[in-house]
């Protein structure tokens, strides 16, 4: 987990949600839907949530020594599902 604080300074926490979707081959990948361009994989789910918060802090420190702007998370992205009947060929 970076440290961003240095003692005596304000500090904030933010919230990132992590989407885990299976992989075909097989395992987890994962990317953060308001980090553009984070993203990882792992070979389980424990390895997955592992490999998540390494790179949200490399992401996240990439971007503090870049100067560039961190993203907050205004809105959890929605995910939902549908079912679908689809004809088949006899």
């Amino acid at each position: 987990m970076i440290k961003i604080v240095k003692k005596g300074m304000k500090q904030k926490v933010l919230n990132y949600t992590a989407i885990f979707e299976p992989a075909e081959e097989g395992g987890f990948n994962v990317h953060f839907s308001a980090l553009p361009g984070c993203v990882t994989f792992g070979k389980d789910l424990k390895h997955a949530r592992k490999m998540a918060r390494e790179a949200l802090d490399l992401w996240l420190e990439t971007m503090i020594e870049m100067r560039g702007k961190i993203p907050v998370e205004k809105q959890k992205p929605t995910i939902d599902s549908f079912r679908v009947f689809m004809p088949t060929r006899s």
